[in-house]
């Protein structure tokens, strides 16, 4: 069987397309989101905290500004690119297209992807105006950001299977993912904690994925960076499972 590339990148196009008409709030917005925490935080904690393990806190922060982007914008582009079409009922006729369940999934979660690493370059050049950057491991930095991408894509593509109203879609990245988020040291070090409440951040996944991050960033990280780089793989390959057995059942997509 010949992978269907017209068809794959028709599915792109069309999502990369969306964004494109929706310029504003996928790339704008988070600018000055970006800006207004740097100056919040700037004045509000960075006068009182001038380090961590010897980084500047202005600096300190900013794996973790792009990481809360990330999650929540991956989890939204991907969920509503596949959402929509089963809101609309044209999810029927790309299901019978000459288009494999593989093909379908580059082609919604590639486009997702490409936005969320876009936006993520976008949000890093914008803290650049405010701190000084330094970027130790520049291969390792693209290569998370890269891998935490596509991952939480796949994570926003299998809720927008799941789905079946917009309320459902927006519940995960905003109840779930973006506290964790910040209970994952995106704004903190967890050695700050005491116990038990250390240990119990542990249990948070996001720390790991925010720690590998950041270990690219200034060397330095929550956890081993062996140990976040092989949480984020171990997430990406659960999602591309249930990806898998979502189109091998049919699940919320047939019926």
């Amino acid at each position: 069987m010949t992978f269907n590339l017209y068809g794959t990148w028709a599915i792109y196009r069309f999502e990369m397309a969306r964004a494109l008409r929706t310029l504003w709030q996928s790339l704008v917005t988070p600018v000055i989101t970006t800006s207004l925490y740097f100056i919040v935080f700037g004045a509000a904690i960075g006068s009182r905290m001038t380090e961590i393990g010897g980084v500047p806190y202005g600096a300190f922060i900013v794996p973790g500004l792009i990481m809360l982007s990330l999650f929540t914008q991956s989890i939204f582009n991907a969920s509503f690119g596949i959402f929509f079409p089963k809101f609309t009922g044209t999810i029927y006729e790309l299901l019978s297209a000459p288009v494999s369940p593989l093909e379908t999934v580059i082609g919604y979660v590639g486009a997702a992807a490409t936005k969320s690493i876009v936006l993520g370059l976008v949000i890093l050049l914008t803290a650049a105006f405010f701190v000084p950057l330094q970027i130790l491991h520049p291969f390792w930095m693209i290569a998370f950001l890269v891998l935490i991408s596509v991952t939480f894509c796949l994570f926003g593509f299998i809720i927008g299977v799941w789905g079946q109203n917009f309320e459902q879609i927006q519940f995960v990245p905003m109840l779930i993912v973006t506290p964790l988020t910040f209970l994952g040291g995106a704004f903190y070090s967890i050695d700050m904690l005491g116990e038990p409440w250390r240990t119990a951040t542990l249990f948070n996944p996001v720390v790991y994925l925010i720690s590998g991050f950041r270990w690219a960033f200034y060397g330095q990280g929550d956890v081993g960076v062996e140990l976040s780089l092989g949480a984020t793989l171990g997430f990406f390959f659960l999602c591309l499972a249930i990806v898998f057995w979502m189109f091998r059942t049919g699940y919320r997509l047939k019926t």
